[in-house]
């Protein structure tokens, strides 16, 4: 791709020798490293309650940010406005933040590697196609079943361009689509309480995905199904239990209890329960977790993360062993590291950091059914809410919306208000049966670091975790 056929210069009019002009003046003040990312990002949603469409927006924003990291200091500014005025003001702020031993901005760029984990399919479709798929989640919902007393649909999609230039002399491009649709559910029965279900999915992938691949009547009777079992659940058990987790999207305790502990900014400033623990063990040898980037269409991956490295397929924990951190261009400078193509933003406003793209843990040699078979009494997570964890100790509380005791080796009664209290490592190491069926999320998951959030997926197999806290209303 030449410069000159990007969507920046078509947009803007600016040349390479403009943006160098903007990198020498990022680091007219000194400074180690400096670039620029450009980004631009359509977005369309819709949203139904009630039989009703009650909101449908479409969006447009652009604009670039301007990076300086001299040391551990980091300077930033941006601008929506994509003029060389405006990009020189925000490379003066960057500077001025990071000033530090003057440094000289290379001239010329070579373009960078970029996977290809994604197509951009013709024009989407209309407001009324995508109004049509969430109607048709909503009267799904309402056939499935005569308890259902609500229904709420939304579906979003965005494309966002990005371009990234370097002072090192490389450049970087991605077009990156998003897709996702929500259903949540409503259901009583009578004399009893309200109870909800919620089911959605998507990724880097296009409308088309939700006509032949995952559709709305798929995502609206899962939202009924779990709405239905809450109703006859039982008030979960307390106190300290055997629990296994099901595969899929109860990963997201794994993404929050180990996975941010295992980021390089909070490792390479003493901060995380993992930091300085490369080498050692600190989970059951049972236990493999990694942050695959690369994997096509998922929600979490990129061509190229948004400092323009290409994303890859990291080990974090091997066998129990601690292997590595995930690392962005700044910590892997500072910890003498390299990249590991985790450097993400919320957008052009803000500064990069090390992020998840899709975390999970690999599947095991246990059957699932011998698994629960081994429990005599615990109980058994199909379904995750919010959690909590604290970087610095490693512990978490996480709420989960479908459970079931374990009774004797088998699955029984539904419980509901259970909740898992814990501390990550701990937790892994308590891991004693890991089962053959790895399954990764349906593409729901938004992670937030420092106020920013970002698309990522998760997974994991069953898993057996022979001590763990149980919250409950028993």
């Amino acid at each position: 791709m030449n410069f000159s056929d990007s969507w920046v210069a078509r947009r803007s009019g600016l040349t390479l020798n403009d943006l160098e002009k903007v990198l020498a003046n990022a680091l007219s003040k000194g400074g180690d490293y400096a670039d620029l990312y450009f980004e631009s990002t359509e977005t369309t949603s819709v949203a139904l309650d009630e039989e009703i469409v009650k909101s449908a927006a479409q969006g447009f924003s652009s604009g670039c940010g301007v990076r300086v990291l001299s040391g551990e200091r980091t300077g930033y500014g941006y601008t929506a406005e994509l003029t060389i005025e405006k990009m020189l003001q925000a490379a003066s702020i960057a500077a001025c933040i990071a000033s530090g031993p003057a440094k000289v901005s290379r001239s010329g760029f070579e373009h960078s590697p970029a996977h290809r984990l994604y197509e951009i399919n013709g024009p989407g479709a209309s407001l009324s196609d995508r109004v049509a798929l969430i109607r048709r989640a909503d009267s799904a919902a309402r056939a499935a079943d005569s308890r259902v007393i609500q229904v709420m649909a939304s579906y979003a999609d965005s494309v966002k361009h990005v371009l990234v230039l370097t002072s090192d002399g490389r450049i970087a491009g991605d077009v990156q689509p998003m897709s996702r649709m929500n259903v949540q559910v409503i259901a009583r029965q009578e004399g009893g309480q309200p109870q909800r279900g919620y089911s959605g999915g998507g990724g880097r992938v296009g409308f088309d995905f939700f006509l032949t691949e995952r559709t709305p009547e798929d995502f609206a009777r899962e939202a009924v199904r779990q709405a239905i079992v809450q109703l006859d659940a039982d008030e979960a058990p307390a106190g300290e239990m055997t629990v296994v987790l099901g595969p899929g999207w109860p990963g997201i305790l794994l993404h929050e209890a180990v996975g941010h502990g295992l980021e390089a900014d909070f490792n390479r400033k003493g901060v995380s329960a993992f930091s300085g623990r490369v080498g050692q063990k600190v989970a059951s040898e049972l236990c493999t977790v990694v942050d695959d980037g690369t994997m096509a269409r998922r929600r979490g991956s990129l061509n190229v993360d948004d400092e323009g490295i290409a994303t890859s397929r990291t080990v974090l924990i091997e066998n129990g062993i601690l292997r590595g951190y995930l690392q962005d261009r700044l910590s892997s400078r500072l910890l003498g590291a390299a990249p590991t193509g985790n450097g993400r933003r919320e957008s052009y406003h803000y500064t990069p950091m090390p992020r998840m793209t899709n975390t999970f843990m690999l599947a095991g040699e246990s059957d699932p059914e011998e698994i629960i078979r081994s429990v005599k009494s615990g109980i058994y997570c199909a379904n995750f809410g919010g959690g909590q964890v604290d970087i610095t100790s490693g512990n978490f509380v996480f709420s989960a919306t479908e459970s079931y005791l374990i009774e004797d080796g088998k699955l029984t009664r539904p419980v509901r208000g259970a909740s898992l209290i814990g501390n990550g490592p701990e937790a892994l190491k308590h891991v004693s049966m890991v089962g053959n069926d790895l399954k990764l999320d349906e593409g729901v998951g938004i992670c937030g670091k420092e106020g920013q959030s970002v698309p990522v997926g998760v997974g994991i197999p069953t898993v057996r975790i022979d001590r763990m806290t149980v919250g409950g209303g028993k």
